[in-house]
């Protein structure tokens, strides 16, 4: 008896309620634990402060071991399934998009996997924190916690942890998906493109890109049956018409080129010509899929890149100025002053404005990569007081409540800063607006949760 009422006194001495502590840690560990087991060492000179300044870190230690159980348990669950799903529609969207069969998707699936992960790994950390953290606050593990004196942050930070862990490899898969993914799906199509013209011509009768169209009455194997190519004027160039009795394909990625060969053709253009012999028109494999596959897309250069593009840019743009300031001197030397009028000089004025465009983007890119991977820290930020405060034991309910916010605010902050970044309208680490908001948003609802 005399040891129940120490027990007892032991646990009163500092919190609310005495039976919050053991059930707290019978719920999360599995194993029941009463007052005493959790104070042993009780000093009768001192028999609540002494036990609780030894013994407090018990239950803190299993609090943070159980959240960080749960939140990897849950993560690695969704993680694995919403992954598969991302992925199928990517493999889908690339099948329906540039008629790839079934071989060409199975060698783009290495590099398809990063870009899946890279959608599926912010929203599946949101939807581990809300599940997790919704549940304690329903079965009022959190009103337990905080009636034992131990503030909330004990379990919020081992998740805070996890997401910074999280952010940092998002940041590793957001370069690896646009760089080597993107350039691997891109390099897999270039090669089986020669496959994809004749399915599509073989299926459809026609293959149509954005400066030219191939349209065939039928197929014989390899051989194209009365074939007609039409090429779309491109800047100094006219526009097309090639036709043929029969035509061969032939693709050479490593050149660039799509060959196509002519038999008994006769062209239609700015001179129209007829002959029985064979005809070789060659096509950029850069106007046919519209990728240039020489210079690549800032979006698609690794980080570890980015400086040296940086400097190549800045000497191709000093080079461009040069030149049409020697241009222009030249012209005012011999009075060509036709070769300063307005038509003639766009072509200068086009190219640098896309030199300088190009390098806006350069200096963008690093800022909106960071920014999207520690997307991660923000949403936990957001997730986890929000459903403390909500208390649903549903999880769905608490991630749509805290994803609508984020839908509404965040995404549509991230895009208007990085496309007025790129513009040069505003600094690239502007990017940074809708991480800046969420996270104050975030620390406002966390200060709330821990002071009531």
């Amino acid at each position: 008896m005399l040891a129940q009422t120490q027990s007892a006194n032991c646990a009163l001495s500092r919190f609310s309620s005495p039976v919050y502590l053991p059930t707290v840690v019978c719920r999360i560990t599995g194993s029941c634990y009463s007052t005493r087991q959790l104070c042993p060492r009780l000093l009768p000179a001192d028999p609540g402060r002494g036990c609780l300044a030894r013994n407090l870190y018990v239950p803190m230690k299993i609090l943070v071991r159980y959240v960080l159980a749960e939140m990897i348990k849950i993560f690695t669950l969704v993680l694995t399934g919403l992954t598969l799903l991302i992925f199928i529609g990517l493999m889908g969207k690339e099948a329906v998009d540039k008629g790839l069969g079934l071989g060409p998707l199975l060698r783009m699936t290495p590099y398809l996997l990063p870009q899946a992960l890279q959608f599926a790994v912010p929203g599946t950390m949101l939807l581990a924190t809300t599940s997790v953290f919704g549940r304690m606050s329903s079965f009022n593990e959190i009103v337990a916690i905080k009636s034992l004196g131990i503030s909330p942050m004990t379990i919020v930070w081992p998740a805070l942890a996890l997401a910074f862990l999280v952010s940092l490899a998002g940041v590793w898969l957001n370069d690896l998906a646009v760089s080597w993914g993107t350039l691997g799906v891109q390099r897999v199509f270039l090669e089986s493109l020669e496959d994809v013209v004749y399915s599509q011509l073989r299926i459809q009768r026609t293959y149509t890109s954005d400066k030219l169209s191939i349209m065939v009455r039928g197929v014989e194997g390899r051989k194209l049956i009365q074939p007609t190519l039409i090429v779309d004027s491109t800047g100094s160039k006219p526009p097309l018409t090639v036709s043929a009795q029969e035509a061969e394909l032939h693709a050479n990625p490593q050149e660039g080129q799509l060959i196509v060969r002519f038999h008994n053709f006769e062209v239609s253009g700015p001179i129209n010509v007829t002959n029985p012999d064979t005809y070789e028109h060659i096509i950029s494999l850069d106007e046919l899929t519209g990728v240039s596959s020489h210079v690549p897309s800032p979006s698609a250069i690794a980080l570890h890149d980015i400086p040296a593009a940086v400097i190549e840019q800045r000497k191709q743009l000093d080079s461009i100025q040069q030149s049409s300031t020697a241009s222009a001197a030249f012209a005012i030397l011999t009075g060509d002053f036709d070769a300063l009028s307005e038509n003639s000089w766009q072509a200068h004025q086009r190219e640098l404005v896309d030199a300088q465009h190009r390098l806006q983007r350069l200096y963008t890119e690093p800022w909106r990569r960071w920014a999207n991977g520690f997307s991660c820290l923000c949403f936990v930020l957001i997730g986890a007081p929000m459903a403390i405060r909500l208390r649903h034991a549903e999880f769905l309910a608490s991630f749509f409540a805290c994803f609508l916010p984020i839908l509404l605010v965040y995404y549509p902050l991230m895009a208007v800063s990085v496309g007025q970044a790129k513009d040069g309208s505003i600094p690239p680490p502007a990017v940074w607006l809708g991480n800046l908001v969420l996270a104050a948003w975030g620390a406002w609802l966390l200060r709330r949760v821990i002071r009531y």
